[in-house]
């Protein structure tokens, strides 16, 4: 009797290993279709400054094989220059064009609703240059839109009227829905808190544009030109860059390098379609 469970236990177990292969094998098939990629960045090719292993060389071996990318981050401060630079202080070699923030998405979500504009901008040089750029003018006087995105130093004056901008009329957007932001120091308010703020002010909720927005990937999809179905998503959050990417309906990778460890997954009720150590999985050997 014995015997037969143990059989039993082995066949199981080997029918288990076979589905497990069978999947794994089908999902690095539906991987060679990819003919675009979005990456985060935080997590995914940096970790406090210092390039994760295997980033470089990913984001060469795109580069030298002419592969269509953009590099995502729902971080507004900063414009896609200094983070090109940034990265590059890292280790890795990032056009600026192949940078999309969630500054550049938001203001090319405005453009492409009320081109021409008026808004208050409630932000750092990252956002304010891509509003700028998108032909918006800023002003306090009567905006269309107050635009909240992350800032190293929050002003009660420009919290204060935006509200007021708000209560009068204004439309609220929001870069991204980070409530917290890191530090040398510890955690910082971020701009889901500011924005929360406003909100229990207002009464008025933001429509956020950044991650998990899908719009954020549209707007990236567009910018490289090219469709969702032949493009891969990779980040370390199964809350933001995962639930996006399967709702734009990307091939989706999650990899362990970032925020996101096995048993988080586990109580998550929708699943990517590889979970690896790292992107160093992705490079080709």
């Amino acid at each position: 009797m014995a015997d037969n469970r143990s059989s039993d236990t082995a066949s199981s177990a080997k029918g288990a290993s076979g589905k497990q292969s069978k999947s794994q094998g089908e999902n690095t098939a539906s991987r060679r279709n990819i003919k675009s990629w979005l990456t985060d960045m935080d997590g995914v090719l940096v970790h406090e400054n210092k390039a994760i292993p295997g980033a470089a060389e990913l984001i060469n071996q795109w580069r030298e094989r002419e592969i269509p990318f953009l590099v995502l981050t729902n971080n507004s401060i900063y414009t896609p220059r200094d983070l090109s630079a940034r990265l590059q202080h890292s280790g890795i070699e990032v056009p600026e064009e192949r940078i999309w923030t969630s500054a550049l998405a938001t203001a090319a979500f405005l453009r492409d609703q009320a081109p021409g504009s008026s808004a208050f901008v409630v932000g750092e040089a990252g956002l304010l240059t891509a509003i700028h750029e998108a032909g918006f003018i800023m002003t306090d006087t009567k905006p269309d839109y107050v635009v909240l995105g992350e800032t190293r130093s929050y002003s009660f004056e420009a919290i204060t009227k935006a509200i007021r901008l708000i209560r009068d009329g204004a439309r609220f957007i929001c870069t991204n829905p980070d409530a917290t932001g890191p530090s040398a120091e510890g955690v910082l308010p971020a701009t889901g808190a500011v924005a929360a703020l406003i909100t229990e002010a207002t009464g008025r909720k933001p429509y956020i544009v950044g991650k998990p927005n899908p719009m954020m990937f549209r707007s990236a999809l567009n910018k490289l030109g090219v469709h969702s179905d032949g493009t891969g998503m990779i980040g370390d959050r199964m809350d933001t860059d995962i639930v996006a990417g399967i709702e734009a309906g990307m091939h989706t990778v999650l990899v362990l390098s970032g925020i996101a460890d096995k048993s988080e997954i586990e109580s998550y009720p929708f699943r990517p379609k590889e979970i690896l150590a790292s992107v160093a999985e992705l490079v080709d050997k």
